[in-house]
């Protein structure tokens, strides 16, 4: 009996300096996970204004940013990114409009109307849709969704501003739609009740009351679904073309910032060319882009953030 109480004792002690020490570890592990994650991002931003630094050390700011001819490769190279900025907002138009009102309604259907068996149908098709490679939905912009288009408009080109819009837009379909599903379902039961109670249609309540409540969070899905869709690469990659053109016709060849980011990746500039460089003014420019994106859908949120 005494072996058997000591060993307890000694066990415990075991066990209290185990806790000691997690209780002291576990803080210093999770400051280390977060300087990571800080320090990455810092080291991102310090590597594209360093090199970005270096590309505008020999082309004009300027010439930059209010040119409308991007020929980098030319005798007589431009550097004006409008024609890319055309191209990057040209898709992520094609894309919204797609994107909003099915992922919205599919959102609302989810919340609002669907069964809990329909659910559980539903919302993994569209997780489904979310986890497929962006490579995979360039090639079927490429190979089906524009010979199905050349159906309906006559010579449209293979590489085309629309096919790419449309699928970029199905891709961002699962990430408006369960944002929103989300915002939806955060507002109370009980304004549904009082609703119905009031003689209400299930779709009036959907639209008139749920709708308006969760608004905030609708348009913050909203705002980071441009932001994925403007940051989207191997789609228009592939299928958009490598044509930069300052135009909004959707038949026509284009290019995006970050198709042009792929582009000259793959080995068309030499290291150290104002070429080269350039693909860090671009990427620099699609940071701001999107960052200023997020920055809104957060202002957003806090703004119209409606608490029950």
């Amino acid at each position: 009996m005494e072996v058997n109480v000591k060993n307890m004792i000694k066990q415990k002690e075991t066990n209290r300096f185990f806790l000691r020490f997690t209780e002291k570890a576990a803080p210093v592990f999770f400051l280390l996970c977060a300087a990571i994650s800080v320090l990455t991002t810092i080291g991102i931003i310090l590597t594209l204004l360093v090199e970005t630094t270096a590309f505008f050390s020999r082309v004009s700011f300027w010439e930059f940013i209010s040119g409308t001819e991007w020929w980098p490769f030319g005798e007589n190279p431009t550097y004006g990114v409008l024609p890319l900025i055309a191209g990057t907002m040209l898709i992520t138009a094609i894309a919204m409009m797609v994107a909003l009102p099915i992922g919205l309604a599919s959102a609302i259907f989810l919340s609002e109307f669907a069964s809990e068996q329909t659910r559980k149908i539903v919302k993994p098709v569209l997780e489904v849709l979310a986890g497929i490679p962006t490579i995979v939905y360039g090639f079927f912009a490429l190979t089906f969704v524009t010979p199905v288009l050349n159906t309906f408009i006559q010579d449209l080109p293979v590489f085309n501003a629309l096919s790419p819009g449309i699928v970029v837009g199905v891709m961002v379909i699962p990430m408006v739609a369960s944002l929103s599903e989300d915002a939806l379902r955060s507002v109370p039961n009980s304004m549904r009740e009082a609703a119905l109670a009031m003689g209400s249609t299930r779709l009036e309540v959907a639209m008139k009351v749920v709708l308006p409540a969760a608004l905030s969070g609708i348009i913050a899905s909203f705002v980071l679904g441009i932001s994925r869709a403007i940051g989207e690469t191997m789609i228009v990659a592939v299928a958009a073309g490598s044509t930069p053109k300052l135009t909004w016709d959707v038949t026509e060849s284009i290019q995006t910032m970050t198709g042009y980011i792929v582009q000259v990746s793959l080995g068309d500039a030499s290291y150290g060319s104002t070429a080269y460089y350039s693909i860090y003014a671009v990427g620099m420019t699609l940071f701001i882009f999107t960052f200023m994106m997020n920055i809104l859908s957060q202002y957003i949120s806090r703004r119209f953030k409606e608490d029950y």
